[in-house]
């Protein structure tokens, strides 16, 4: 694909996005139904967080008349075979994962069952019920400990430092291999840490906004001397939805890429805990630790085939992202 070769989505197209009342699930499906389309959601609503927060993501989006929801699992074949029979989606894009790299350490089994087992199904069902395009959920987590800066989707990722990188990894070699196999055509997008408001309560912003104003103390991990390629989620949306509808040329027998998407300004930790204090008017108590199993020093994207495929760039500055963000949570609180 050349610059400007890019087709825009159809606003009549019928997408099928799994784990559609997460995070990037749910701003994924609102601006996809803000666009015109047909939205087929599935999402098992397990308790890894909060679950009012993702009935609140969920009641925004029930109401509206071109969008139908499922509360199923990706593990039960049979239920996600028939959803694929009955709706006949265009596009399917996965977001269902059990994610975390620290909760990946104590329960592994949910891993293996969702990022593995689950996507195992999802590429099943597109096999044997054809769609034109199938764009899924990696992370820059494949990455593990890299050297090299800006990440590149050409490096080596096969070192990874945690069971939830080591399963995303594992998702790109299954697809690549059914795309090879069976002639589907597949893209897989590396997220760089996502934030946001309707963020997941698991991720270190929001739990640093809610001890913040409790007074209570935050766990700065490694001194603060870490930096991450913070990406907003509409930046997020917006990359989505400029794949969706463009399958990859053939390359050796198979249509197949994967993309980063990422902010490509790393933030130092330090400086981001500073911008979230002035968002939320008031200083954190510190707690300084050491780095954690399975963290890594650094995640910075290169995005150069993002901005030459699709001429697209994620541009919101953090402290933009984090006023948005914190303006959310406030409400919500």
């Amino acid at each position: 694909m050349m610059r400007g070769d890019y087709k825009k989505l159809e606003p009549t197209a019928k997408i099928f996005v799994t784990g559609s009342a997460g995070f990037i699930g749910y701003h994924l499906v609102k601006a996809l139904l803000d666009y015109g389309c047909h939205v087929v959601g599935i999402d098992n609503m397990n308790d890894y967080y909060d679950v009012s927060l993702k009935e609140t993501r969920l009641g925004l989006l029930t109401n509206h008349d071109r969008f139908r929801f499922f509360q199923k699992d990706l593990t039960d074949r049979q239920a996600l075979e028939q959803i694929f029979q009955d709706e006949k989606p265009d596009i399917v894009v996965n977001l269902a994962a059990q994610a975390g790299v620290r909760y990946s350490i104590d329960f592994p089994d949910t891993y293996i069952q969702s990022n593995i087992v689950g996507f195992y199904n999802v590429l099943e069902c597109c096999r044997h019920y054809p769609v034109r395009h199938l764009v899924y959920a990696s992370s820059s987590s494949v990455y593990g400990s890299n050297k090299k800066i800006p990440f590149s989707t050409d490096d080596q990722t096969d070192r990874p430092v945690s069971l939830y990188a080591a399963t995303k990894k594992s998702n790109e070699l299954m697809a690549y291999c059914y795309s090879k196999l069976y002639g589907i055509s597949v893209t897989g997008l590396r997220f760089f840490t996502v934030y946001g408001p309707m963020g997941r309560p698991d991720m270190a912003y929001f739990k640093f906004a809610e001890k913040i104003l409790r007074g209570e103390p935050i766990q700065v991990y490694n001194n603060g001397d870490m930096k991450r390629d913070f990406t907003y989620v509409d930046d997020i949306v917006k990359g989505v939805i400029n794949i969706l509808p463009n399958v990859p040329l053939e390359k050796d027998g198979a249509r197949y890429k994967v993309y980063n998407i990422g902010n490509n300004r790393p933030v130092k930790l330090a400086d981001f805990i500073e911008t979230l204090e002035h968002c939320l008017g008031k200083t954190a108590k510190k707690e300084f630790l050491p780095m954690q199993p399975g963290d890594v020093y650094q995640t910075y994207a290169d995005i150069q085939d993002l901005v030459d495929d699709f001429e697209f760039r994620p541009d919101t500055p953090i402290e933009e992202g984090m006023r948005r963000f914190t303006d959310w949570f406030l409400s919500y609180r």
